[in-house]
């Protein structure tokens, strides 16, 4: 599987990234090794996690997934051939969202072990912290990657303003920058990112691993109507994309996915992958059928009338 540089970092992931956040929560320990072995055997190597995963899980205090992936490279004895993505900062039960340094050195070591692994490849900070400078975080990476308990550091759910800020202070502090970014991001939700937020990626040669790109899953194809909301326990949070905007996508996916011998999800993983300034999309699978599906969208290749439908679907500006 062709490899993608990750930004500036010397990390080459495929086009796809594992998301982790189901391991412990919809996927226990059983089938996320299975998952896992199927995705490594098909030449994926990144897999993205956080230490609050599965935190929201009535009995899980978080962790869950970190222990998880811990065990399965411990098992397979492939720690090398894995590229591991993790995040702090999010409640843990301290209370509050939280990127000090004296946090951060704490919970790297907490997410070190769970791991079971002596270095992150790619350490992110999960969410703004307003009562953190970043001058005060990134010297914390900085500890951090002179300790060689992380090889890269990144942020989650910055704008633009917000990355050119750290960037800024980066800069003039002679301080590890943010080399990764994690938005979400996807054909319905695409504000976000799609203009100052990707060309600042782009001019500062910023790697981006998307999430979300599923849009919750509505663009499975399996949610058309309310009374489909009930079909997993996902589908609660796909009511607001039932509208005029939301069928116009589904139709254009319906089309492309028809002409590639495709799911309606592949085609939309496909399109993510194809965009300018996205290194990667983020992608989870329950099951061993769901993650042969993300193998087939990591190689399936969208056309440029193809994107240029999806596109036409998509535009921000003809939102009901």
């Amino acid at each position: 599987m062709q490899k993608r540089r990750l930004g500036r970092t010397d990390l080459s992931i495929a086009p796809l990234v594992v998301g982790g956040n189901v391991f412990g929560w919809t996927a226990d320990e059983k089938t996320s090794f299975d998952l896992l072995d199927r995705f490594a055997e098909a030449g994926f190597n990144a897999i993205d996690t956080a230490d609050a995963y599965s935190r929201w899980h009535a009995g899980n205090k978080g962790g869950e997934s970190e222990t998880i992936i811990g065990k399965w490279m411990k098992s397979r004895g492939n720690r090398d051939k894995i590229i591991v993505i993790t995040k702090v900062g999010s409640d843990m039960g301290q209370g509050r969202r939280d990127l000090s340094a004296a946090y951060i050195e704490k919970a790297v070591d907490q997410s070190l072990k769970r791991l079971q692994t002596d270095v992150i490849d790619l350490y992110l900070s999960h969410w703004p912290d307003p009562a953190t400078p970043y001058e005060e975080t990134l010297g914390a990476y900085q500890s951090l990657l002179a300790k060689g308990k992380i090889r890269h550091a990144g942020c989650s759910n910055l704008d633009a303003g917000q990355l050119r800020a750290a960037l800024d202070v980066a800069s003039l502090r002679s301080l590890p920058r943010y080399e990764v970014l994690q938005p979400a991001y996807n054909l319905y939700d695409r504000s976000p990112f799609d203009g100052p937020l990707r060309d600042l990626c782009l001019a500062e040669d910023i790697g981006v691993i998307s999430y979300y790109g599923l849009a919750k899953g509505f663009l499975s194809g399996k949610y058309r109507s309310e009374a489909d909301l009930g079909k997993s326990q996902r589908g609660g949070g796909v009511k607001d994309y039932l509208n005029p905007r939301g069928m116009r996508i589904l139709s254009a996916l319906d089309a492309a996915a028809e002409r590639h011998s495709a799911t309606q999800a592949e085609v939309a993983l496909a399109w993510v992958m194809a965009r300018p300034g996205i290194t990667a999309p983020i992608a989870s699978a329950t099951t061993l059928a769901q993650m042969d599906s993300l193998v087939h969208a990591a190689s399936l290749k969208l056309g440029v009338d193809d994107m240029a439908a999806l596109d036409e679907a998509s535009v921000q500006m003809r939102a009901a």
